[in-house]
Protein backbone atom coordinates (compact mmCIF):
# COMPACT_ATOMS: atom_id res chain seq x y z
CA UNK A 1 0.00 0.00 0.00
CA UNK A 2 1.48 3.21 -0.49
CA UNK A 3 0.11 6.75 -0.64
CA UNK A 4 0.76 10.19 -1.59
CA UNK A 5 1.04 13.15 1.03
CA UNK A 6 1.07 17.01 1.37
CA UNK A 7 2.40 19.33 3.68
CA UNK A 8 1.98 22.71 3.24
CA UNK A 9 4.45 25.15 4.95
CA UNK A 10 2.47 28.41 5.21
CA UNK A 11 2.67 31.60 8.03
CA UNK A 12 -0.87 32.95 9.50
CA UNK A 13 -3.19 32.97 6.15
CA UNK A 14 -4.82 36.14 5.54
CA UNK A 15 -8.40 36.59 5.32
CA UNK A 16 -8.42 35.51 1.83
CA UNK A 17 -8.04 31.62 1.08
CA UNK A 18 -6.73 32.18 -2.48
CA UNK A 19 -3.63 31.44 -1.21
CA UNK A 20 -4.46 28.12 0.27
CA UNK A 21 -6.58 27.13 -2.70
CA UNK A 22 -4.17 27.35 -5.28
CA UNK A 23 -1.53 24.92 -3.23
CA UNK A 24 -4.40 22.41 -2.78
CA UNK A 25 -5.22 21.90 -6.39
CA UNK A 26 -1.36 21.70 -6.81
CA UNK A 27 -1.40 19.20 -4.30
CA UNK A 28 -4.04 16.89 -6.23
CA UNK A 29 -2.30 17.09 -9.23
CA UNK A 30 0.65 15.79 -7.40
CA UNK A 31 -1.56 12.86 -6.37
CA UNK A 32 -1.90 13.61 -2.89
CA UNK A 33 -5.15 13.39 -0.95
CA UNK A 34 -4.44 13.43 2.22
CA UNK A 35 -2.62 17.52 3.21
CA UNK A 36 -1.50 18.87 6.47
CA UNK A 37 -0.72 22.10 7.56
CA UNK A 38 0.99 23.41 10.46
CA UNK A 39 -0.06 25.35 13.73
CA UNK A 40 -1.02 28.86 13.71
CA UNK A 41 -1.96 28.79 10.25
CA UNK A 42 -5.79 29.12 10.39
CA UNK A 43 -5.73 31.48 13.22
CA UNK A 44 -2.81 34.40 14.44
CA UNK A 45 -0.32 32.95 16.54
CA UNK A 46 -0.94 32.32 19.71
CA UNK A 47 0.61 35.29 21.33
CA UNK A 48 -1.34 37.43 19.08
CA UNK A 49 -4.71 35.72 20.05
CA UNK A 50 -3.97 36.39 23.67
CA UNK A 51 -5.18 40.12 22.39
CA UNK A 52 -7.71 39.14 20.59
CA UNK A 53 -11.56 39.26 21.49
CA UNK A 54 -12.86 35.68 22.05
CA UNK A 55 -15.73 36.64 19.64
CA UNK A 56 -13.36 37.49 16.83
CA UNK A 57 -11.29 34.13 17.36
CA UNK A 58 -14.65 32.32 16.98
CA UNK A 59 -16.17 34.06 14.31
CA UNK A 60 -12.43 33.71 12.41
CA UNK A 61 -12.22 30.14 12.98
CA UNK A 62 -15.98 29.21 12.16
CA UNK A 63 -15.14 30.69 8.76
CA UNK A 64 -11.91 28.75 8.71
CA UNK A 65 -13.88 25.84 10.05
CA UNK A 66 -16.62 26.45 6.66
CA UNK A 67 -13.69 26.76 4.18
CA UNK A 68 -11.79 23.56 4.88
CA UNK A 69 -14.75 21.49 4.94
CA UNK A 70 -15.72 23.03 1.54
CA UNK A 71 -11.87 22.70 0.31
CA UNK A 72 -12.20 19.01 1.52
CA UNK A 73 -15.89 18.11 -0.78
CA UNK A 74 -14.76 19.86 -3.89
CA UNK A 75 -11.25 18.40 -4.44
CA UNK A 76 -12.10 15.09 -2.73
CA UNK A 77 -8.96 15.19 -0.32
CA UNK A 78 -8.69 15.08 3.66
CA UNK A 79 -7.36 18.14 5.40
CA UNK A 80 -5.70 18.48 8.74
CA UNK A 81 -5.19 21.70 10.40
CA UNK A 82 -4.67 23.30 14.17
CA UNK A 83 -7.71 25.49 14.65
CA UNK A 84 -8.84 27.39 17.40
CA UNK A 85 -12.64 26.72 18.56
CA UNK A 86 -14.32 28.68 20.83
CA UNK A 87 -17.26 26.62 22.91
CA UNK A 88 -19.59 27.52 25.63
CA UNK A 89 -17.02 30.92 25.84
CA UNK A 90 -14.08 28.74 26.33
CA UNK A 91 -11.16 28.25 23.90
CA UNK A 92 -9.84 25.20 22.71
CA UNK A 93 -6.54 24.24 20.76
CA UNK A 94 -8.01 21.63 18.61
CA UNK A 95 -7.61 20.29 14.89
CA UNK A 96 -9.97 19.57 12.17
CA UNK A 97 -9.65 16.45 10.25
CA UNK A 98 -11.62 17.44 7.15
CA UNK A 99 -12.49 14.63 5.09
CA UNK A 100 -14.68 15.02 1.67
CA UNK A 101 -18.09 13.67 3.58
CA UNK A 102 -17.50 14.30 6.95
CA UNK A 103 -15.21 16.20 9.50
CA UNK A 104 -13.85 15.27 13.43
CA UNK A 105 -12.32 17.70 15.31
CA UNK A 106 -9.83 16.28 18.51
CA UNK A 107 -8.46 18.81 21.27
CA UNK A 108 -4.71 18.64 21.99
CA UNK A 109 -4.19 17.06 25.04
CA UNK A 110 -0.40 18.74 26.44
CA UNK A 111 0.03 22.08 25.86
CA UNK A 112 2.57 24.17 26.63
CA UNK A 113 3.49 25.96 29.94
CA UNK A 114 6.24 27.55 29.89
CA UNK A 115 6.26 30.96 31.54
CA UNK A 116 6.74 32.94 28.50
CA UNK A 117 4.20 31.03 26.05
CA UNK A 118 1.58 29.50 28.28
CA UNK A 119 -1.09 27.89 26.19
CA UNK A 120 -1.87 25.10 29.16
CA UNK A 121 -2.85 28.12 31.43
CA UNK A 122 -4.91 30.01 28.43
CA UNK A 123 -7.12 27.60 26.76
CA UNK A 124 -9.66 25.19 28.47
CA UNK A 125 -8.09 22.24 27.07
CA UNK A 126 -8.83 18.46 29.26
CA UNK A 127 -6.37 16.58 29.38
CA UNK A 128 -8.19 13.67 30.99
CA UNK A 129 -8.23 10.45 28.91
CA UNK A 130 -4.73 11.61 26.91
CA UNK A 131 -4.98 9.36 23.35
CA UNK A 132 -3.57 10.21 19.82
CA UNK A 133 -6.29 10.51 17.26
CA UNK A 134 -6.01 7.58 14.88
CA UNK A 135 -8.30 7.41 11.52
CA UNK A 136 -7.56 5.10 8.10
CA UNK A 137 -6.73 6.74 5.07
CA UNK A 138 -6.23 4.41 1.79
CA UNK A 139 -5.32 1.26 3.77
CA UNK A 140 -2.93 2.88 6.11
CA UNK A 141 -3.41 3.88 9.83
CA UNK A 142 -2.73 7.57 10.34
CA UNK A 143 -2.24 9.19 13.98
CA UNK A 144 -2.14 13.08 14.76
CA UNK A 145 0.12 15.28 17.63
CA UNK A 146 1.33 18.43 17.84
CA UNK A 147 4.83 19.05 18.10
CA UNK A 148 5.17 19.69 21.80
CA UNK A 149 3.45 16.51 22.02
CA UNK A 150 6.13 14.91 20.30
CA UNK A 151 8.17 15.18 23.60
CA UNK A 152 6.18 12.48 25.48
CA UNK A 153 6.53 9.07 25.27
CA UNK A 154 2.58 8.00 26.01
CA UNK A 155 1.79 9.11 22.17
CA UNK A 156 4.68 6.72 20.79
CA UNK A 157 3.75 3.78 23.03
CA UNK A 158 -0.24 4.51 22.14
CA UNK A 159 1.03 4.60 18.13
CA UNK A 160 3.10 1.56 18.42
CA UNK A 161 0.54 -0.68 20.20
CA UNK A 162 -2.04 0.49 17.54
CA UNK A 163 0.06 -0.02 14.59
CA UNK A 164 0.05 3.40 13.37
CA UNK A 165 2.22 3.68 10.50
CA UNK A 166 1.60 7.43 10.07
CA UNK A 167 2.46 10.48 12.14
CA UNK A 168 1.64 13.57 10.75
CA UNK A 169 2.81 16.37 13.59
CA UNK A 170 1.26 20.29 12.69
CA UNK A 171 4.41 22.18 14.51
CA UNK A 172 5.09 25.90 15.18
CA UNK A 173 8.78 25.07 16.37
CA UNK A 174 10.87 28.38 16.81
CA UNK A 175 14.21 29.49 18.68
CA UNK A 176 16.55 28.20 16.65
CA UNK A 177 15.38 24.19 17.44
CA UNK A 178 15.57 22.99 13.71
CA UNK A 179 18.83 20.19 14.67
CA UNK A 180 17.46 18.97 17.93
CA UNK A 181 14.09 18.14 15.93
CA UNK A 182 15.44 16.08 13.38
CA UNK A 183 17.51 14.46 16.14
CA UNK A 184 14.36 13.97 17.95
CA UNK A 185 11.76 12.92 15.10
CA UNK A 186 14.43 10.44 13.30
CA UNK A 187 14.66 8.62 16.66
CA UNK A 188 11.29 8.31 16.87
CA UNK A 189 10.87 7.25 13.83
CA UNK A 190 13.14 4.36 13.98
CA UNK A 191 12.16 3.31 17.35
CA UNK A 192 8.47 3.18 16.37
CA UNK A 193 9.29 1.71 12.79
CA UNK A 194 6.60 4.62 11.77
CA UNK A 195 7.10 7.29 9.00
CA UNK A 196 6.61 11.03 10.72
CA UNK A 197 5.63 14.33 8.22
CA UNK A 198 6.09 17.32 10.67
CA UNK A 199 4.83 20.41 9.36
CA UNK A 200 6.17 23.91 11.02
CA UNK A 201 4.82 27.15 10.02
CA UNK A 202 6.93 30.15 8.73
CA UNK A 203 6.96 34.08 10.00
CA UNK A 204 7.91 36.10 12.66
CA UNK A 205 6.50 37.51 15.62
CA UNK A 206 7.73 40.15 18.49
CA UNK A 207 6.91 41.29 21.61
CA UNK A 208 8.92 43.11 24.34
CA UNK A 209 10.51 40.30 25.78
CA UNK A 210 11.60 37.79 22.34
CA UNK A 211 11.53 37.75 19.24
CA UNK A 212 9.50 34.41 17.52
CA UNK A 213 11.07 33.37 14.08
CA UNK A 214 9.37 30.35 12.87
CA UNK A 215 11.88 28.56 10.57
CA UNK A 216 9.49 26.52 8.89
CA UNK A 217 11.76 22.78 7.95
CA UNK A 218 8.71 21.31 7.51
CA UNK A 219 9.91 17.46 6.96
CA UNK A 220 9.62 13.62 6.19
CA UNK A 221 10.99 11.23 8.45
CA UNK A 222 10.86 7.57 6.98
CA UNK A 223 10.81 3.85 9.73
CA UNK A 224 14.36 3.59 9.09
CA UNK A 225 14.97 6.82 10.95
CA UNK A 226 16.07 9.01 7.75
CA UNK A 227 15.41 12.51 7.12
CA UNK A 228 13.45 11.45 3.25
CA UNK A 229 12.69 15.38 2.77
CA UNK A 230 12.26 18.83 4.04
CA UNK A 231 12.03 22.55 3.34
CA UNK A 232 13.54 25.38 3.83
CA UNK A 233 12.28 28.77 5.97
CA UNK A 234 10.13 29.72 2.66
CA UNK A 235 6.43 29.27 2.28
CA UNK A 236 6.31 25.94 -0.21
CA UNK A 237 5.04 22.23 -0.50
CA UNK A 238 6.12 19.09 0.39
CA UNK A 239 4.98 15.87 -1.30
CA UNK A 240 6.11 12.80 0.04
CA UNK A 241 5.37 8.52 -0.87
CA UNK A 242 4.11 6.84 2.57
CA UNK A 243 5.31 3.01 1.30
CA UNK A 244 3.18 0.49 3.73
CA UNK A 245 5.65 -2.16 2.46
CA UNK A 246 8.52 -0.53 4.10
CA UNK A 247 6.92 -0.02 7.75
CA UNK A 248 6.63 -3.62 7.71
CA UNK A 249 9.63 -4.74 6.72
CA UNK A 250 11.43 -2.17 9.65
CA UNK A 251 8.92 -3.64 11.82
CA UNK A 252 10.07 -6.91 10.83
CA UNK A 253 13.79 -6.37 11.04
CA UNK A 254 13.79 -4.39 14.00
CA UNK A 255 11.09 -6.25 15.96
CA UNK A 256 10.68 -3.50 18.58
CA UNK A 257 6.87 -4.05 19.24
CA UNK A 258 7.32 -8.07 19.42
CA UNK A 259 9.88 -7.91 22.18
CA UNK A 260 7.43 -5.65 24.22
CA UNK A 261 4.38 -7.49 22.92
CA UNK A 262 6.10 -11.40 24.52
CA UNK A 263 6.77 -9.84 27.41
CA UNK A 264 3.14 -8.55 27.99
CA UNK A 265 4.94 -4.86 28.30
CA UNK A 266 2.65 -3.28 25.10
Amino acid sequence: MSIKVAAIQLQTLPMSLARLDHYIIQCCKSGANLIVLGEYVLNSFFKEIQKIPASVIKEQSERRVEAMKEFAKKYNVTIVAPIILHKNGKLYKSIIRAAPNASYFYEQKILINYKYWNEDRFFANNAKNVFMPIFMHEGLKVGIISGFEAHFDLFWQQAMKRGVDLILMPSVSTFESSARWHELLKTRAFLNSVYILRVNRIGNFKDKAHSWYFYGDTALYSPAGILEETLDEREGMLIGAIEGDLVAEARKICGFKNQLARRKLL
